[in-house]
């Protein structure tokens, strides 16, 4: 952290000199920077809310029927797969061909059924981010559910009776008893995903490199630092990251800590 921190008050084409804060002067200029800025915090507001909303409700229906381990199994699959691989399974789903050649491409196939006309999917301006999102939320929904699973068989079975007794509804036991009681678990879900969505960087390296305006911080820094051999600029960004996840890691420990007291 101290080396990224001290290559980002540096120049490299000046021999490594200080150059304080004009790294970050340059990095604050550059239009692409601020796409990336807006793109994370876009992934920030869809990504844990989908994937804990998700796994909240897998865990709730699949504790409710008889097969439900083996839909656990099917739901949390996604889990074991890299983020590259998912990334090249989901590129051949938003595969598109010429018009009039059969489409391989599951999305455009049925788009195309439906009478439309093959679409460059992740060319699609604004739309290419959430489809890019949807990659994350279908292997982080997976995790979700099992934590989640794993706090709703923890609720005392009493208090669940004695809303039936009085009368609630499915729903009112649901959001009235068994969310407001698992409610620490479901902010511990939903901060991990936060910390995982910051650093996202392999889905939309293998599916776009960035283009079409889905650039993210940490693609951003990879180009810099890789590509470009801007090591001033590459370490600042990097240091944007550091910072933004910091705050939510801490209040993760505590908050862990808190709950083995």
């Amino acid at each position: 952290m101290f080396a990224t921190l001290w290559l980002s008050l540096t120049d490299r084409d000046q021999g490594g000199a200080f150059v304080g804060l004009a790294n970050y002067r340059t990095m604050m200029a550059d239009a692409k920077f601020w796409e990336a800025m807006r793109n994370n915090m876009l992934w920030l507001v869809v990504v844990p809310a989908m994937s804990t909303g998700f796994g909240l409700l897998a865990a709730q229906l699949t504790d409710r029927i008889s097969w439900g381990n083996f839909a656990k199994s099917l739901i949390f699959m996604p889990m074991a797969i890299s983020f590259v691989g998912a990334s090249v399974i989901w590129k051949l789903i938003y595969d598109t061909r010429p018009e009039g050649t059969d489409q391989i491409g599951i999305l455009n196939a049925l788009w195309v059924n439906m009478g439309g006309e093959p679409q460059q999917w992740l060319t699609l301006i604004p739309w290419n981010n959430f489809l890019l999102m949807v990659v994350l939320i279908w292997i982080q929904t997976g995790f979700a559910m099992v934590i989640l699973s794993a706090a709703l068989r923890g609720i005392p079975e009493e208090t669940i009776e004695a809303a039936i007794i009085d009368g609630a509804s499915p729903l009112q036991i649901f959001f009235k008893i068994k969310v407001p009681q698992i409610m620490s678990t479901i902010v511990v879900v939903w901060t991990t995903i936060t910390l995982v969505v910051l650093k996202i960087f392999d889905i939309v390296l293998a599916m776009t490199n960035g283009q079409w305006e889905t650039q993210v911080l940490a693609n951003y820094m990879y180009d810099k630092l890789f590509r470009a051999f801007d090591w001033g600029v590459g370490s600042a960004s990097a240091m944007v990251i550091m910072l933004l996840v910091t705050p939510i890691l801490v209040w993760n420990v505590r908050n862990a800590r808190k709950e083995m007291r």
